[in-house]
């Protein structure tokens, strides 16, 4: 009889629980560990740069960290990969961070796409986003592709920045005036969230804010979080030597 008293007690505490967590606006399920997933994309967006970011936002999934934290450094790339990357981005429930990092890095064209899709778009003092406008690979658009090509890459930096609560018309921008930003411009434009000289200072000034995540909001709990950095695979690193355009022609 006791421990048919005892599981009842639990059940009813587990359902308090619940309610609690509901009533709080955040998921139970979302629990987090005090961890913080890192990876580095020093690269132009490509399939393999792809492949290796939805893996990472994968296993930051499974292991429920804190946050993702991309470190990013490219001049842009393929539209599909952006995609790819950008619809995985999306459909997380862990928030993940993109940081322009280190000084001296950019994230142009594909990049930019990827930062204003990230929960926190973060960038280091000497960074510049922006640069946005489509271009074709092999040759040039006639004006009615160009067009047809422009307004869609317009339409997907609205409808991102729209959900991520970022400036439309400035986004937009990117993409239709090919203009970019520095991270104190970005910043001052609501463009991106944080301005942060280093990966420590950037996991102190997060923590303790809420964001939207596919699955509802989740606090970012990443002060003094235990960073775990992830590495390309031996084939993500072989392809990311092909797709390189130094040694690709």
């Amino acid at each position: 009889m006791r421990s048919l008293d005892f599981a009842a007690r639990v059940r009813r505490a587990g359902v308090v629980l619940t309610l609690v967590a509901l009533c709080s606006g955040f998921s139970p399920a979302l629990a987090a560990s005090r961890q913080v997933n890192v990876i580095r994309v020093e690269s132009v967006i490509s399939p393999s740069a792809a492949e290796y970011i939805v893996a990472a936002i994968k296993q930051a999934e499974k292991d429920k960290v804190a946050a993702l934290v991309i470190e990013l450094d490219t001049p842009g790339g393929l539209d599909t990969s952006m995609r790819a990357i950008i619809k995985e981005m999306l459909a997380a429930e862990r928030p993940i961070v993109v940081y322009v990092a280190p000084s001296g890095a950019r994230a142009a064209s594909a990049g930019a796409f990827i930062t204003v899709a990230a929960h926190v778009a973060a960038m280091a003092p000497g960074t510049n986003i922006g640069a946005a406008a489509p271009v074709a690979m092999g040759g040039q658009m006639d004006k009615t592709m160009e067009k047809k090509v422009t307004n869609d890459a317009a339409a997907y930096m609205r409808t991102i920045a729209e959900k991520r609560g970022r400036p439309i018309d400035l986004a937009e921008e990117w993409v239709r005036k090919a203009t970019a930003k520095t991270e104190t411009e970005a910043l001052k434009a609501k463009l991106i969230d944080v301005v942060s000289p280093k990966l420590d200072d950037l996991l102190q000034t997060i923590d303790g804010r809420v964001v939207t995540t596919a699955a509802g909001k989740v606090k970012i709990e990443t002060k003094d979080a235990t960073v775990t950095r992830g590495e390309m695979n031996l084939r993500e690193k072989i392809l990311k030597i092909i797709a390189d355009p130094t040694v690709a022609y």
